[in-house]
């Protein structure tokens, strides 16, 4: 089993953590069930922090005069101040960290759909933005892989999360033994994901380890993790990661019969549809990799960038891999 460097991920507490809801609930997500044992986990809940309470009354922003404020309509109190000192003293305590996952349309949690308000009560929201916390978390970690629990339902933006804070995770402990030779090594499993995400930041960090200028390490390690992180800004375009695929299905092509190679064929076509996951035709061809020994594409971590416990199930299932044995 390939070893995985744990990412460190800060989230919200509320979620699959502790009944600290407003309404003393908890929410309850079964891809942050199935992450547990290969995350390590940050759980924070502003409101709590800032003495709020479980029950408590529930909070919301109010915009007034192009100035937001975090108000609780029961108590009438303004916790906008105490928000976002916490946020700011909280955030900029964090290191070594990859990513959040935070409680979606939470007015302190929330990244993008935090109903904003006009007036205390009997008002309709405006707008949807970020909460208090959320959007000092953006403020602060522009680069970092950022998704509230229900985005990561959708198998997309969940596949490419996943692949963000492991591909991070295993940079920083490269970071952190501030190693030349693994560094490159780093760069040269990564090479197939990094073609799939950015070609450009591809050649860019190329040219960093290449260190023409003769720059000295920390600062190759600096502009290496920058271009890293712009390389995995946003999800890959499927029409890239097919590219990556075919590229690796011509080294072992030549060694398969023809009803393997249609069925291939018919899983990219699935892919292309978006009928199938990526991990799909990843793990077939990763399959033959294996079988065939291929030394240049076996370390490569296209074909894993997360622990396989991770993989959507579902919609592995749904790929009607039987179809090859009939």
């Amino acid at each position: 089993m390939k070893p995985f460097v744990k990412p460190r991920i800060v989230i919200s507490r509320c979620i699959e953590f502790d009944f600290c809801r407003y309404n003393a609930q908890i929410i309850r997500s079964e891809i942050i069930s199935r992450m547990k044992p290969h995350v390590e986990f940050l759980p924070i809940c502003p409101e709590v922090e800032i003495g709020l309470g479980v029950p408590r009354n529930p909070i919301r922003i109010i915009e007034k005069q192009t100035k937001k404020y975090l108000l609780q309509p029961n108590t009438n109190r303004d916790i906008t101040e105490e928000m976002s000192s916490f946020s700011q003293r909280f955030l900029t305590n964090q290191r070594n960290i990859e990513g959040f996952l935070l409680k979606s349309q939470s007015p302190s949690c929330g990244t993008r759909d935090v109903k904003i308000y006009p007036a205390v009560t009997h008002s309709a929201a405006t707008r949807r933005e970020a909460g208090f916390f959320g959007e000092q978390i953006l403020h602060h970690f522009p680069f970092l892989a950022i998704e509230d629990e229900m985005r990561l339902q959708n198998p997309i933006i969940q596949e490419h999360y996943f692949t963000k804070i492991f591909t991070f995770a295993a940079f920083r402990r490269i970071k952190q033994a501030a190693s030349l030779q693994k560094l490159l090594m780093f760069h040269t499993e990564n090479k197939f994901l990094l073609m799939g995400y950015s070609q450009k930041e591809l050649r860019i960090l190329g040219n960093i380890l290449a260190n023409q200028d003769k720059q000295p390490l920390h600062t190759m390690f600096s502009e290496y993790e920058h271009h890293l992180h712009n390389a995995f800004s946003k999800a890959p375009r499927y029409t890239t990661q097919i590219n990556v695929l075919n590229h690796a299905f011509g080294y072992v092509s030549q060694d398969l019969k023809d009803n393997e190679k249609k069925f291939y064929a018919s899983l990219i076509q699935k892919f292309r549809n978006g009928l199938i996951s990526l991990s799909v035709p990843i793990n077939l061809v990763r399959s033959w990799v294996i079988r065939f020994e291929q030394p240049y594409l076996l370390p490569q971590t296209f074909f894993q960038p997360y622990p396989d416990e991770l993989l959507d199930v579902e919609a592995i299932k749904a790929s009607n891999v039987r179809d090859f044995w009939k």
